[in-house]
């Protein structure tokens, strides 16, 4: 892939990447000559970025993300105009919740709007499933899972975003952004969850420029360099350790006086001599002029790196569901004790739903209760 680190459409189609798991090369055309030479030459003459390169010969300028997902053999439009049981979300708890309807005998539709497997498919190693006392990687735990709801033929949409639903009657219409609908008589909402934003002066301006919120989809870009990690949990001190295969260091600033990772996890990071901890460490702004250069924190020192990764949390994928179901104030779905919604026979389950407890183990579990729940409905209509 050529492209530029300030180039928008070039951000997004690295983030496909990283979220279907796919390896690629990049080539930044600033002030490269020969990659520049290169775009303009597949391009008849125009500078046009990104221009993706594929080992069947194909050559990609300025690809949508169901453009890349064509072109990759990604499935991304529906074959049917009706299902039993329609799936949003493909991460643990959705493909779980499929798995068991799909065993069950129904038909089911599962469509993520990202990459299957969600935040599990791009996290380094999952340590914390049962049944794995060596761990997994979060990349082929994602890949059974999906093979598994193969087997029991459930249909799976990647890159397929889900932009809303209406009731007709006693069914439900799911409409996609790219204007493909199909009707259901049982809806599952396991949206999952984005990384969280710290909101200050030059984060925007360096996203997927220096500032990153996935480090298994963007760390090899920073061989033999300096890194920055922000926050204190978990997904930041996991994170921080699957850095040091790339970088020469990787500092984990903490707002904070301690670390609220796993004991696991601490040991990890305490133990490894590439890894620097700063407590007491608020970043308030971003920092740069043609490329990220460190972060600034609340008393004012400056500390430098080649990028930061932010991993402070996660908001929920919930803004298509306003004015559709009940949201809590913090934008996670409002559920009965039968985990259905405010709208009759629309469930939600995983990250997005308001009581989750944000682990893996508690996703999938979720997942297979909301199939049970979803049974029961079936049965009765």
């Amino acid at each position: 892939m050529f492209g530029t680190t300030w180039c928008g459409d070039c951000k997004r189609a690295k983030k496909f990447f990283g979220e279907h798991r796919i390896a690629y090369e990049w080539t930044d055309i600033d002030g490269d000559l020969e990659g520049q030479r290169i775009v303009v030459a597949a391009n008849g003459g125009k500078r046009i970025i990104p221009t993706i390169f594929f080992e069947d010969g194909t050559i990609l300028a300025e690809p949508s993300n169901v453009e890349l997902a064509r072109q990759l053999g990604l499935k991304t439009a529906p074959d049917c105009e009706f299902y039993d049981a329609v799936v949003v979300g493909g991460g643990p708890a959705g493909l779980t919740a499929a798995l068991y309807l799909a065993r069950d005998g129904f038909d089911v539709l599962v469509a993520d709007r990202g990459g299957l497997g969600g935040q599990a498919g791009i996290t380094e190693q999952l340590d914390n499933f049962p049944g794995f006392p060596e761990g997994i990687g979060g990349g082929e735990f994602a890949d059974r899972l999906v093979a598994q709801c193969r087997r029991f033929g459930v249909e799976l949409l990647s890159a397929a975003e889900v932009a809303g639903f209406d009731r007709d009657g006693a069914y439900l219409t799911i409409r996609f952004s790219d204007d493909h609908k199909v009707t259901a008589s049982a809806l599952l909402l396991a949206p999952g969850s984005t990384y969280r934003r710290l909101g200050v002066p030059g984060e925007q301006d360096f996203i997927g420029a220096g500032v990153h919120f996935c480090a298994t989809c963007e760390g090899a870009f920073y061989r033999d360099r300096e890194v920055l990690v922000i926050g204190g949990g978990n997904s930041a001190v996991e994170e921080g350790v699957f850095l040091t295969r790339y970088a020469s260091k990787v500092t984990i600033l903490v707002r904070g006086d301690r670390l609220t990772a796993s004991a696991v996890a601490v040991e990890k990071a305490t133990t490894n001599s590439k890894i620097a901890i700063r407590y007491q460490s608020e970043v308030t702004a971003f920092n740069g002029g043609n490329g990220f250069t460190g972060v600034t924190l609340a008393d004012g020192s400056e500390i430098t790196g080649a990028a930061a990764f932010v991993f402070i949390g996660l908001d929920p994928n919930t803004q298509f569901l306003r004015d559709v179901v009940d949201l809590r104030p913090d934008g996670t779905i409002a559920t009965s004790e039968t985990l259905q919604t405010s709208s009759a026979g629309v469930f939600a389950a995983g990250d997005a739903r308001f009581g989750s407890t944000k682990q893996l183990v508690s996703a999938a579990g979720e997942g297979a209760t909301a199939a049970l729940m979803i049974r029961s409905f079936l049965e009765k209509r």
